[in-house]
C-alpha cells in the first residue's frame, strides 16, 4: 500500500521522508495523511428548515458517539496488528464509550504534570522519538449502517478531538492519520464505503511526536475528548467560507467581506439577516472556483462582549439537480485596532479583564457538555470578566460559538507548548524538523475559528521557545487574517507579535513599562495563578491597569 501524505508545502510518500509506513506516528514531518484541509467551523444542512436546528437533527448527519468494542495495552509495541480487519474476531475485547477518556474509564490512570512530559521519570526526552513502554494503545471497532438516502454523496468522517494521534481504517482499508489532539480530523471516506453495514476502526497512541508540542500544565488524558460522527455531502458543495466584518472610519456603517470556496459549480445564494430576523443584504454568485465580494450594512448593531449583536448569514447553494445545501454562519460587526498602545474595539479602548480557561469537566475530563459550557461563561459574567483565553489550544466549536452569543472576548490560541524541552537552544521553535508542525497548527486554528466574531486575538502557542518557527507562523497568521492582533508570550515584545503579553509580571515592571510611552499594549497572558481557592494582589494590578 502506498500512502499518500498531503503537506502545505507538497505531496509526500512514505519513502521520500526516509520512514517505514506506520511509523507515522514518530516522524515530526508528518503530521497528517489523507487529512481534509481544514475550514471554517460550520454544518452543511440539506435545506433553510433543516438549518435552523440541531445538526443532530439533519438527515446529513450519523452520529458515531457511543459504546465501541475496545482493546487496550499499556506498551505500544503489544498493540494488535490486523484489528482492523473486517472478519477479525474481537469477541474478547471490552467496549469504551465515544467520546470517553481512557483512563476515567478504568485504563491506564490519570497523571497530572506542570513543566516536563508525562514520561520524564522514565525516558530522557528525545524528540521525535517516544517511548514504547508506558505508551498506551487503544483499538476501537464499530459497525455502523449508511442512511439509504446518502446513496451518491460523499461522506466525511469527522472526530472532534483524538489524543494523541489517530489512525483510521473502513472495511479493512487505510483511510488515514493526524496529529493535533485539539483540532478536529476529517476525513472523505466515500471510496472506501458500501451500502449498508460498514465497519469503521481506528487506533490512538497516548503519545506520539506531536506530543512533544502539547506539554500543557494540566491532566495528561488520552483517548477521544469531543463528539464524532458522519456527515454525508452534494458532489457540489461549499468547502469553506471566510468572513470579515469591518466598520467605516466613524464606527458606523459596516461592511462584510466574504470569499466562499465552492466545488463544482452551482448557484450560490447569500442572505445577511440582522438579530430582528430582517434581511439587510444580498448576494449571488454562479460557478465552481473561489468567489469573493462584500455586502454593506447600514449602521448595523455594533458587536462587543457588553452588546453581543449578532447577525446571520445564510449561503444556500444548489445546481438545480442534485439538491441544495445550507451554511449559517454567525456574524458580529466589530473592528478591531492597535492604536497608541492600546486595542481599540469600535474605536474605544479596552480593559481586558480576562481568564484562563481549560477544558476541563471535573467528572469527565475533556469532555465538555454545552451545559458545562454555560455554566463557565455564567460564572465568568457574574464575577466581571469579559475576556477569555483559550490555554493552551483550540477548544471545542460550541465553545467560540457561546462566546459569540454571551459576549467574551476570545484570544485562541494554538495546540503548541513544548514547556519541557525549555527555551533556549534545545525550543522546538529552532528545529526545521518541527517547522511544518508549528505553522499547521497554527493554520488550522486560525482556519476553523476565523469567522466568530468574539476571537479578537490569535496566539500562536504558549510555552515553546522562540525562533523561526514562531516567525514563520506570525507571518502567516498576518497574511491570513491581518483583521486580528497576533500575539506570543515568548516573542518578548519583538517584531513577531503585536501585543506584549508576558506572563507574572511584577507591579514595578508593569509602571515601568507604561511610562516608557510603549507603541504595544501590555495585556500579561497570565498574571495570577493559585493552586487552590484563593489568591490576592489583584487592586495592585489593577491600580496600575486603570
Amino acid at each position: 500500500m502506498k500512502r499518500m501524505i498531503a503537506t502545505a508545502a507538497a505531496t509526500l510518500t512514505a519513502s521520500s521522508v526516509g520512514m517505514a509506513q506506520g511509523d507515522e506516528w514518530q516522524n515530526p514531518r508528518i503530521n497528517e495523511v489523507n487529512r481534509l484541509p481544514i475550514h471554517a467551523s460550520y454544518f452543511a444542512y440539506e435545506s433553510e428548515a433543516a438549518a435552523s436546528g440541531a445538526k443532530e437533527n439533519s438527515s446529513n448527519y450519523l452520529s458515531l458517539n457511543g459504546k465501541w468494542k475496545f482493546h487496550w495495552v499499556r506498551d505500544a509495541d503489544n498493540r494488535p496488528e490486523g484489528f482492523h480487519a473486517v472478519a477479525y474476531d474481537d469477541k474478547g475485547w471490552g467496549e469504551m464509550s465515544v467520546p470517553g477518556l481512557w483512563q476515567l474509564n478504568g485504563y491506564g490512570d490519570p497523571q497530572y504534570v506542570n513543566i516536563g512530559y508525562a514520561w520524564r521519570d522514565q525516558f530522557a526526552s528525545a524528540p521525535p522519538r517516544v517511548p514504547t513502554c508506558g505508551n498506551n494503545v487503544g483499538s476501537y471497532r464499530k459497525e455502523v449502517v449508511l442512511p439509504d438516502g446518502w446513496r451518491g454523496k460523499d461522506v466525511i468522517a469527522h472526530f472532534g478531538s483524538a489524543t494523541s494521534n489517530l489512525y483510521l481504517w473502513v472495511n479493512g482499508s487505510f483511510v488515514g492519520y493526524s496529529e493535533d489532539s485539539k483540532i478536529e480530523a476529517e476525513f472523505d471516506v466515500t471510496k472506501y464505503l458500501k451500502p449498508g453495514k460498514n465497519l469503521i476502526a481506528f487506533q490512538i497512541f497516548r503519545w506520539c511526536d506531536g506530543t512533544y508540542l502539547e506539554d500543557q500544565d494540566f491532566f495528561r488524558l488520552a483517548g477521544i475528548g469531543r463528539d464524532c460522527y458522519l456527515y454525508a455531502r452534494n458532489k457540489k458543495r461549499i468547502d469553506d467560507i471566510r468572513l470579515t466584518p469591518d466598520l467605516d472610519a466613524n464606527y458606523a456603517d459596516g461592511t462584510l467581506a466574504y470569499e466562499i470556496d465552492v466545488r463544482g459549480g452551482g448557484d450560490i445564494e447569500l442572505r445577511l439577516t440582522a438579530p430582528d430576523g430582517k434581511e439587510v443584504a444580498s448576494a449571488r454568485a454562479t460557478g465552481g472556483g473561489t468567489k469573493r465580494g462584500t455586502l454593506k450594512v447600514p449602521n448595523p448593531a455594533k458587536w462587543t462582549a457588553e452588546t453581543p449583536n449578532l447577525y446571520t448569514l445564510t449561503a444556500s447553494l444548489s445546481d438545480g439537480k442534485n439538491g441544495s445545501e445550507v451554511i449559517r454562519q454567525r456574524v458580529g460587526f466589530r473592528k478591531i485596532e492597535l492604536r497608541d498602545g492600546q486595542v481599540l474595539i469600535n474605536g474605544k479602548a479596552v480593559l481586558f479583564k480576562g481568564v484562563n480557561r481549560h477544558e476541563m469537566d471535573p467528572d469527565c475530563g475533556y469532555i465538555m457538555t454545552r451545559e458545562r459550557m454555560v455554566a463557565d461563561i455564567r460564572l465568568m459574567k457574574e464575577l466581571n470578566f469579559n475576556a477569555v483565553r483559550t490555554c493552551h489550544y483550540p477548544d471545542a466549536a460550541e465553545w467560540y460559538d457561546l462566546c459569540d452569543e454571551y459576549g467574551l472576548y476570545v484570544v485562541a490560541e494554538a495546540n503548541i507548548e513544548s514547556h519541557g524541552m525549555g527555551y533556549g537552544d534545545a525550543t522546538l521553535a529552532r528545529r526545521e524538523d518541527y517547522a511544518q508542525a508549528h505553522l499547521e497548527r497554527n493554520r488550522r486554528n486560525v482556519g476553523r475559528s476565523r469567522n466568530h466574531p468574539s476571537v479578537i486575538f490569535w496566539s500562536l502557542g504558549n510555552e515553546a521557545g522562540f525562533g523561526p518557527n514562531f516567525e514563520a507562523a506570525y507571518r502567516w497568521v498576518k497574511g491570513a487574517d491581518p483583521s486580528r492582533a497576533c500575539q506570543y508570550e515568548q516573542a518578548n515584545g519583538n517584531d513577531f507579535t503585536d501585543v506584549f503579553c508576558p506572563m507574572y509580571y511584577d507591579y514595578a515592571d508593569c509602571e515601568k513599562y507604561a511610562k516608557g510611552n510603549p507603541s504595544k499594549p501590555l495585556i500579561q497572558c497570565e498574571y495570577a495563578h493559585a493552586m487552590g481557592n484563593s489568591l490576592g494582589g489583584f487592586r495592585e494590578y489593577w491600580d496600575l491597569i486603570r
